[in-house]
């Protein structure tokens, strides 16, 4: 009993450590607004809550309100902006309140449903550190 529990302790140590080092593609605000500015396609995938996209999102962003894209249903509210990435090949944008945890679960689970890792990216800070506030819409 001691062994199985010891190893699914040493387990459970490399699956968090292997997160630890996972990488994740980035883009920073100033190189996001010249896509936008330059009409560049990409997919914005918008994870805030629903209050939070109504109160500032992106032009054509694709609102999930998939925050904290934990569970089952959150995760799927993210496959419309997965099937338009297969319909297009446009580079993804995912943009959460701020470009932590939500958004790394959003590339992941994005990634696991076939969109390539060099197409990814977050939106670094995302909401909260967004310098361009006259670049946003409101409902």
């Amino acid at each position: 009993m001691k062994k199985l529990t010891l190893a699914g302790l040493v387990l459970f140590s490399l699956f968090n450590i292997a997160a630890l080092f996972s990488s994740f593609n980035y883009i920073d605000a100033a190189s996001f607004k010249e896509w936008l500015t330059s009409n560049k396609p990409v997919i914005i995938v918008d994870i805030q809550v629903a209050e939070e996209f109504a109160a500032h999102h992106f032009l054509d962003a694709i609102e999930t309100n998939a925050f904290p894209v934990k569970t089952a249903a959150e995760k799927k509210s993210i496959d419309q902006a997965v099937a338009l990435y297969k319909a297009t090949g446009h580079d993804v944008v995912v943009v959460c309140p701020r470009g932590g945890g939500g958004a790394k679960r959003c590339y992941t689970y994005m990634k696991k449903q076939g969109v390539p890792e060099n197409k990814l990216k977050i939106l670094k800070g995302g909401m909260a550190k967004w310098p361009y506030p006259d670049m946003l819409a409101k409902r």
